[in-house]
Protein backbone atom coordinates (compact mmCIF):
# COMPACT_ATOMS: atom_id res chain seq x y z
CA UNK A 1 0.00 0.00 0.00
CA UNK A 2 1.70 3.62 -0.74
CA UNK A 3 2.95 5.92 1.80
CA UNK A 4 0.39 9.09 2.55
CA UNK A 5 2.00 12.50 3.91
CA UNK A 6 0.13 11.76 7.29
CA UNK A 7 0.81 8.51 8.22
CA UNK A 8 4.48 9.44 7.34
CA UNK A 9 4.05 12.88 9.36
CA UNK A 10 2.39 10.46 12.65
CA UNK A 11 4.23 7.47 12.66
CA UNK A 12 7.53 7.73 14.90
CA UNK A 13 9.93 5.14 15.85
CA UNK A 14 9.06 1.87 17.23
CA UNK A 15 12.18 1.04 19.05
CA UNK A 16 13.46 -1.26 16.44
CA UNK A 17 17.24 -0.59 16.71
CA UNK A 18 17.69 -1.51 13.16
CA UNK A 19 14.48 0.99 12.49
CA UNK A 20 11.06 0.56 10.63
CA UNK A 21 10.50 -0.22 6.90
CA UNK A 22 7.98 1.05 5.23
CA UNK A 23 7.02 0.78 1.18
CA UNK A 24 5.94 2.73 -0.88
CA UNK A 25 6.16 0.90 -3.89
CA UNK A 26 8.64 -0.18 -7.22
CA UNK A 27 11.88 -0.08 -3.88
CA UNK A 28 11.17 2.89 -2.70
CA UNK A 29 10.52 2.54 0.85
CA UNK A 30 11.06 4.82 4.25
CA UNK A 31 13.38 4.19 7.15
CA UNK A 32 12.14 5.43 10.60
CA UNK A 33 14.89 4.87 13.12
CA UNK A 34 15.69 6.80 16.36
CA UNK A 35 17.79 9.08 14.55
CA UNK A 36 15.15 10.43 11.87
CA UNK A 37 12.93 9.39 8.56
CA UNK A 38 15.47 8.52 5.39
CA UNK A 39 14.30 7.65 2.05
CA UNK A 40 15.76 4.43 0.77
CA UNK A 41 15.70 3.09 -3.11
CA UNK A 42 16.75 -0.80 -2.75
CA UNK A 43 17.39 -2.65 -6.26
CA UNK A 44 19.71 -4.96 -8.17
CA UNK A 45 22.46 -4.43 -10.03
CA UNK A 46 24.95 -6.83 -11.89
CA UNK A 47 23.45 -9.66 -9.39
CA UNK A 48 24.12 -7.97 -6.44
CA UNK A 49 21.55 -5.88 -3.90
CA UNK A 50 21.81 -2.30 -3.77
CA UNK A 51 20.43 0.33 -1.70
CA UNK A 52 20.49 4.23 -3.25
CA UNK A 53 19.88 7.04 -0.11
CA UNK A 54 17.18 9.47 -1.68
CA UNK A 55 17.43 11.94 1.27
CA UNK A 56 15.77 12.63 4.53
CA UNK A 57 12.18 13.69 5.47
CA UNK A 58 10.95 16.39 5.80
CA UNK A 59 13.71 18.02 4.21
CA UNK A 60 12.96 15.81 1.34
CA UNK A 61 8.78 15.30 0.91
CA UNK A 62 7.12 12.00 -0.19
CA UNK A 63 6.49 13.48 -3.84
CA UNK A 64 10.36 14.71 -4.24
CA UNK A 65 11.96 11.15 -3.06
CA UNK A 66 9.10 9.76 -5.49
CA UNK A 67 10.39 12.06 -8.09
CA UNK A 68 14.09 10.98 -7.37
CA UNK A 69 13.00 7.49 -7.03
CA UNK A 70 11.92 7.96 -10.79
CA UNK A 71 14.81 9.15 -11.79
CA UNK A 72 17.01 6.51 -10.54
CA UNK A 73 14.89 4.00 -11.92
CA UNK A 74 15.15 5.33 -15.37
CA UNK A 75 19.04 5.35 -15.01
CA UNK A 76 18.55 1.68 -13.72
CA UNK A 77 16.67 0.64 -16.82
CA UNK A 78 19.46 2.09 -19.28
CA UNK A 79 21.94 0.10 -17.58
CA UNK A 80 23.06 2.16 -15.41
CA UNK A 81 24.15 1.84 -11.69
CA UNK A 82 22.00 4.85 -9.82
CA UNK A 83 24.92 4.33 -6.68
CA UNK A 84 27.82 5.26 -8.95
CA UNK A 85 26.11 7.48 -10.93
CA UNK A 86 25.19 9.67 -7.69
CA UNK A 87 28.78 8.89 -6.22
CA UNK A 88 30.56 9.88 -10.39
CA UNK A 89 27.70 13.15 -9.97
CA UNK A 90 29.80 14.15 -6.63
CA UNK A 91 32.83 14.08 -8.09
CA UNK A 92 31.83 16.56 -10.97
CA UNK A 93 30.04 18.09 -8.85
CA UNK A 94 33.32 18.99 -6.28
CA UNK A 95 35.59 19.06 -9.07
CA UNK A 96 33.51 22.27 -10.58
CA UNK A 97 33.37 23.60 -6.80
CA UNK A 98 37.34 23.85 -7.40
CA UNK A 99 36.99 25.32 -10.73
CA UNK A 100 35.34 28.16 -10.22
CA UNK A 101 36.19 31.52 -11.67
CA UNK A 102 37.54 32.68 -8.82
CA UNK A 103 39.78 29.79 -8.44
CA UNK A 104 40.68 29.66 -11.69
CA UNK A 105 41.20 33.63 -11.54
CA UNK A 106 43.51 33.48 -8.63
CA UNK A 107 45.97 31.08 -9.91
CA UNK A 108 46.24 32.69 -13.11
CA UNK A 109 47.42 36.21 -11.04
CA UNK A 110 49.86 34.31 -9.44
CA UNK A 111 50.92 32.84 -12.39
CA UNK A 112 51.73 36.30 -13.75
CA UNK A 113 52.43 38.03 -10.86
CA UNK A 114 56.38 37.30 -11.77
CA UNK A 115 56.04 39.31 -15.15
CA UNK A 116 54.44 41.94 -14.32
CA UNK A 117 54.92 45.52 -11.87
CA UNK A 118 53.36 45.02 -8.26
CA UNK A 119 51.07 47.76 -9.23
CA UNK A 120 49.89 46.67 -12.39
CA UNK A 121 49.08 43.13 -10.68
CA UNK A 122 47.15 45.36 -7.75
CA UNK A 123 45.01 46.85 -10.26
CA UNK A 124 44.06 43.99 -11.78
CA UNK A 125 43.07 42.29 -8.45
CA UNK A 126 41.07 44.82 -7.69
CA UNK A 127 39.22 45.18 -10.54
CA UNK A 128 38.40 41.67 -10.34
CA UNK A 129 37.33 41.58 -6.63
CA UNK A 130 35.20 44.82 -7.07
CA UNK A 131 33.84 44.35 -9.91
CA UNK A 132 33.79 40.62 -11.70
CA UNK A 133 34.22 37.88 -8.11
CA UNK A 134 31.07 39.33 -6.79
CA UNK A 135 28.79 38.13 -9.97
CA UNK A 136 30.59 34.76 -11.73
CA UNK A 137 33.65 34.57 -8.98
CA UNK A 138 31.25 31.45 -7.66
CA UNK A 139 30.25 29.97 -10.90
CA UNK A 140 32.61 27.02 -12.41
CA UNK A 141 34.31 28.37 -14.80
CA UNK A 142 33.16 25.59 -17.79
CA UNK A 143 29.63 26.90 -17.09
CA UNK A 144 29.53 30.55 -17.63
CA UNK A 145 27.93 31.81 -20.79
CA UNK A 146 28.96 35.43 -22.60
CA UNK A 147 25.81 36.65 -21.20
CA UNK A 148 27.34 36.02 -17.54
CA UNK A 149 30.34 37.97 -18.23
CA UNK A 150 28.36 40.70 -20.41
CA UNK A 151 26.16 40.99 -17.23
CA UNK A 152 28.71 41.87 -14.77
CA UNK A 153 30.66 44.27 -17.09
CA UNK A 154 27.51 45.90 -17.87
CA UNK A 155 27.74 47.22 -14.63
CA UNK A 156 30.64 48.60 -15.00
CA UNK A 157 29.95 50.11 -18.43
CA UNK A 158 26.28 51.97 -16.73
CA UNK A 159 28.59 54.04 -14.06
CA UNK A 160 31.05 55.39 -16.81
CA UNK A 161 34.15 53.00 -16.43
CA UNK A 162 34.05 52.98 -20.13
CA UNK A 163 38.18 52.99 -20.26
CA UNK A 164 38.09 50.33 -17.39
CA UNK A 165 35.59 47.73 -18.77
CA UNK A 166 37.36 46.96 -21.99
CA UNK A 167 40.65 46.20 -20.11
CA UNK A 168 38.82 43.94 -17.49
CA UNK A 169 36.66 42.03 -20.83
CA UNK A 170 40.52 41.69 -22.03
CA UNK A 171 40.97 40.50 -18.34
CA UNK A 172 38.44 37.77 -17.97
CA UNK A 173 39.66 36.93 -21.63
CA UNK A 174 43.12 36.02 -20.70
CA UNK A 175 41.90 33.86 -17.42
CA UNK A 176 39.19 31.74 -20.03
CA UNK A 177 42.28 31.27 -21.86
CA UNK A 178 44.51 29.74 -19.12
CA UNK A 179 41.17 27.66 -18.13
CA UNK A 180 41.53 26.15 -21.38
CA UNK A 181 45.04 25.58 -21.10
CA UNK A 182 44.61 23.70 -17.44
CA UNK A 183 42.13 21.39 -18.55
CA UNK A 184 38.94 23.66 -16.58
CA UNK A 185 37.05 24.90 -19.75
CA UNK A 186 36.82 24.19 -23.21
CA UNK A 187 37.00 28.20 -24.70
CA UNK A 188 37.09 31.64 -24.01
CA UNK A 189 33.52 33.18 -23.97
CA UNK A 190 34.50 36.79 -23.98
CA UNK A 191 35.14 36.16 -27.80
CA UNK A 192 31.26 36.08 -28.41
CA UNK A 193 31.08 40.07 -26.86
CA UNK A 194 32.76 41.40 -29.63
CA UNK A 195 31.23 44.79 -30.42
CA UNK A 196 28.26 44.41 -27.33
CA UNK A 197 30.30 47.04 -25.46
CA UNK A 198 30.21 51.03 -26.27
CA UNK A 199 33.46 52.11 -27.66
CA UNK A 200 35.54 54.08 -25.79
CA UNK A 201 37.91 56.72 -27.24
CA UNK A 202 41.30 57.47 -25.27
CA UNK A 203 41.66 60.94 -24.33
CA UNK A 204 45.47 62.27 -24.64
CA UNK A 205 46.84 63.20 -20.92
CA UNK A 206 46.34 67.29 -21.33
CA UNK A 207 49.87 68.85 -21.61
CA UNK A 208 51.04 72.56 -22.72
CA UNK A 209 53.03 72.63 -25.97
CA UNK A 210 53.02 76.46 -26.33
CA UNK A 211 56.35 77.32 -24.95
CA UNK A 212 55.08 80.88 -23.73
CA UNK A 213 52.38 78.77 -22.19
CA UNK A 214 55.43 76.58 -20.57
CA UNK A 215 57.76 79.47 -19.13
CA UNK A 216 54.15 80.33 -17.34
CA UNK A 217 53.95 76.92 -15.70
CA UNK A 218 57.92 76.60 -15.12
CA UNK A 219 57.29 79.89 -12.98
CA UNK A 220 54.45 78.71 -11.20
CA UNK A 221 56.50 75.46 -10.26
CA UNK A 222 59.44 77.32 -9.00
CA UNK A 223 57.26 80.04 -7.10
CA UNK A 224 55.03 77.08 -5.97
CA UNK A 225 54.86 77.46 -1.57
CA UNK A 226 54.47 73.26 -1.08
CA UNK A 227 56.05 70.83 0.35
CA UNK A 228 59.97 70.32 -0.87
CA UNK A 229 58.99 66.98 -2.12
CA UNK A 230 56.54 68.03 -3.96
CA UNK A 231 58.08 70.87 -5.72
CA UNK A 232 61.33 68.47 -6.35
CA UNK A 233 58.50 66.23 -7.76
CA UNK A 234 57.17 68.99 -10.04
CA UNK A 235 60.84 70.33 -11.54
CA UNK A 236 62.22 66.48 -12.12
CA UNK A 237 58.73 66.09 -14.11
CA UNK A 238 59.46 68.67 -16.43
CA UNK A 239 63.40 68.34 -16.26
CA UNK A 240 63.58 64.12 -16.93
CA UNK A 241 60.06 63.96 -18.63
CA UNK A 242 59.92 60.02 -17.60
CA UNK A 243 56.53 58.99 -16.30
CA UNK A 244 54.65 59.70 -13.72
CA UNK A 245 55.56 56.09 -11.72
CA UNK A 246 58.78 55.89 -12.81
CA UNK A 247 59.73 59.28 -11.08
CA UNK A 248 57.79 58.08 -8.20
CA UNK A 249 59.03 54.92 -7.04
CA UNK A 250 62.93 55.88 -7.80
CA UNK A 251 65.87 54.72 -5.32
CA UNK A 252 68.60 56.58 -5.12
CA UNK A 253 70.65 53.09 -5.44
CA UNK A 254 69.65 54.18 -8.93
CA UNK A 255 71.19 57.08 -9.40
CA UNK A 256 74.74 57.59 -10.22
CA UNK A 257 75.17 61.18 -10.18
CA UNK A 258 78.67 61.05 -10.22
CA UNK A 259 78.42 60.14 -13.74
CA UNK A 260 74.95 61.91 -14.56
CA UNK A 261 73.40 59.21 -15.20
CA UNK A 262 69.84 57.50 -13.85
CA UNK A 263 68.96 53.13 -14.71
CA UNK A 264 65.19 52.68 -14.63
CA UNK A 265 65.36 48.62 -13.80
CA UNK A 266 63.42 46.64 -16.30
CA UNK A 267 60.90 45.91 -13.79
CA UNK A 268 59.73 49.32 -13.48
CA UNK A 269 59.57 50.09 -16.87
CA UNK A 270 56.48 49.55 -19.67
CA UNK A 271 58.52 48.43 -21.99
CA UNK A 272 60.32 45.86 -19.46
CA UNK A 273 64.01 46.94 -20.45
CA UNK A 274 66.39 49.02 -18.51
CA UNK A 275 66.23 52.65 -19.34
CA UNK A 276 69.14 55.13 -19.01
CA UNK A 277 68.02 58.66 -18.45
CA UNK A 278 71.11 61.04 -18.89
CA UNK A 279 71.01 63.63 -16.05
CA UNK A 280 71.26 67.75 -16.77
CA UNK A 281 74.09 69.47 -14.23
CA UNK A 282 70.36 71.48 -13.00
CA UNK A 283 69.00 67.85 -12.25
CA UNK A 284 72.23 66.72 -10.82
CA UNK A 285 72.10 69.78 -8.16
CA UNK A 286 68.58 69.42 -7.99
CA UNK A 287 68.96 65.57 -6.32
CA UNK A 288 72.10 66.45 -4.32
CA UNK A 289 70.04 68.74 -2.76
CA UNK A 290 67.43 65.87 -2.23
CA UNK A 291 70.27 63.66 -0.55
CA UNK A 292 71.41 66.28 1.48
CA UNK A 293 67.35 66.43 3.03
CA UNK A 294 66.77 62.57 2.77
CA UNK A 295 69.59 61.47 4.02
CA UNK A 296 69.59 57.81 3.41
CA UNK A 297 66.55 57.10 2.80
CA UNK A 298 65.64 54.18 0.50
CA UNK A 299 63.65 56.81 -2.02
CA UNK A 300 64.44 59.90 -3.83
CA UNK A 301 60.94 61.78 -2.96
CA UNK A 302 59.99 60.29 0.14
CA UNK A 303 56.48 59.89 1.22
CA UNK A 304 55.54 62.51 4.42
CA UNK A 305 54.14 60.67 6.73
CA UNK A 306 56.85 57.85 5.80
CA UNK A 307 60.35 57.85 4.50
CA UNK A 308 59.56 53.99 3.91
CA UNK A 309 56.86 54.87 1.00
CA UNK A 310 57.42 56.68 -1.84
CA UNK A 311 55.02 59.84 -2.17
CA UNK A 312 51.55 59.72 -3.45
CA UNK A 313 50.92 59.25 -7.18
CA UNK A 314 48.70 62.39 -7.18
CA UNK A 315 50.78 64.38 -5.56
CA UNK A 316 51.94 66.30 -8.82
CA UNK A 317 48.73 66.43 -10.51
CA UNK A 318 47.75 67.73 -7.10
CA UNK A 319 50.07 70.19 -6.72
CA UNK A 320 49.19 71.37 -10.60
CA UNK A 321 45.46 71.57 -9.29
CA UNK A 322 46.52 74.20 -6.79
CA UNK A 323 48.47 76.50 -9.39
CA UNK A 324 45.33 76.63 -11.20
CA UNK A 325 46.13 73.74 -14.27
CA UNK A 326 43.22 71.70 -14.05
CA UNK A 327 43.43 68.07 -15.59
CA UNK A 328 42.29 69.56 -18.88
CA UNK A 329 44.99 71.81 -19.36
CA UNK A 330 48.24 69.95 -17.72
CA UNK A 331 48.67 66.80 -16.03
CA UNK A 332 51.56 65.26 -14.84
CA UNK A 333 51.82 62.74 -17.38
CA UNK A 334 51.55 65.84 -20.10
CA UNK A 335 55.26 66.92 -18.92
CA UNK A 336 56.08 63.43 -21.99
CA UNK A 337 53.99 66.02 -24.22
CA UNK A 338 55.37 69.04 -23.29
CA UNK A 339 59.05 68.03 -23.95
CA UNK A 340 58.43 65.79 -27.38
CA UNK A 341 56.99 68.42 -28.98
CA UNK A 342 59.13 71.66 -28.29
CA UNK A 343 62.20 69.36 -28.33
CA UNK A 344 61.04 68.55 -32.00
CA UNK A 345 59.44 71.62 -32.55
CA UNK A 346 61.08 74.24 -31.36
CA UNK A 347 64.67 73.31 -30.15
CA UNK A 348 64.90 70.71 -33.46
CA UNK A 349 66.13 67.77 -32.17
CA UNK A 350 66.52 64.56 -33.76
CA UNK A 351 63.12 62.68 -33.33
CA UNK A 352 64.47 59.30 -33.15
CA UNK A 353 66.77 60.62 -29.72
CA UNK A 354 63.71 62.20 -28.69
CA UNK A 355 61.51 58.88 -28.36
CA UNK A 356 64.39 56.98 -26.92
CA UNK A 357 64.51 59.85 -24.21
CA UNK A 358 60.76 58.75 -23.94
CA UNK A 359 61.36 55.04 -23.85
CA UNK A 360 59.76 54.43 -26.76
CA UNK A 361 60.94 51.22 -28.84
CA UNK A 362 62.94 52.96 -31.31
CA UNK A 363 65.06 50.85 -34.34
CA UNK A 364 67.95 51.85 -35.94
CA UNK A 365 68.01 51.63 -40.14
CA UNK A 366 68.89 48.27 -40.27
CA UNK A 367 65.92 47.49 -37.79
CA UNK A 368 67.61 46.61 -34.81
CA UNK A 369 65.73 48.10 -31.41
CA UNK A 370 67.65 50.47 -29.75
CA UNK A 371 69.44 49.38 -26.44
CA UNK A 372 69.50 52.02 -22.80
CA UNK A 373 72.86 52.73 -23.91
CA UNK A 374 72.56 53.94 -27.44
CA UNK A 375 74.02 57.10 -28.35
CA UNK A 376 74.24 58.68 -25.32
CA UNK A 377 76.88 61.17 -25.50
CA UNK A 378 73.93 62.70 -27.88
CA UNK A 379 71.08 62.18 -25.74
CA UNK A 380 73.15 63.49 -22.69
CA UNK A 381 74.01 66.69 -25.22
CA UNK A 382 70.27 66.74 -25.81
CA UNK A 383 68.89 66.44 -22.50
CA UNK A 384 71.09 69.52 -20.99
CA UNK A 385 69.79 71.76 -24.31
CA UNK A 386 66.47 71.05 -22.55
CA UNK A 387 67.56 71.91 -19.55
CA UNK A 388 69.19 74.97 -20.17
CA UNK A 389 66.28 75.86 -22.91
CA UNK A 390 63.56 75.59 -19.44
CA UNK A 391 65.64 77.87 -17.25
CA UNK A 392 65.76 80.37 -20.14
CA UNK A 393 62.04 80.10 -21.15
CA UNK A 394 61.46 80.49 -17.15
CA UNK A 395 63.64 83.61 -16.30
CA UNK A 396 61.68 85.41 -19.22
CA UNK A 397 64.40 84.46 -22.34
CA UNK A 398 63.45 83.94 -25.89
CA UNK A 399 61.25 81.18 -26.76
CA UNK A 400 63.00 79.78 -29.89
CA UNK A 401 66.23 78.63 -28.46
CA UNK A 402 68.05 76.36 -31.19
CA UNK A 403 70.64 74.35 -30.52
CA UNK A 404 74.15 75.19 -31.76
CA UNK A 405 75.66 73.18 -34.60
Amino acid sequence: MALTDTFIKNTKHSGNPVGDKYADGGGLNLLISGTGKYWRYSYRFAGKQKTLALGVYPEISLAKARDRHKLARVKLADGVDPSQAKKDERVISLSMASNTFEVVAREWLLKVAPKRKSSTNNKVTTWLEKDVFPYIGALPISKITPLDVLSALRKMEARGALDSVHRVKQICGQIFRYGVASGGTDRDVTQDLKGALEKHTPKNFAAITEPKLFGELLRSIYGYEGNYRTIAALKLSALLFVRPGELRLAEWSEFDLDAGEWRIPEARMKMRIDHLVPLSNQAVELLIKLQTINGDGKYILPGIRSAQRPISENTVNAALRAMGYGEEVHTAHGFRATARTIMDEVLGERVDLIEHQLSHAVKDVNGRAYNRTSHMPARKEMMQRWADYMENLRIGGNVAFLKTA
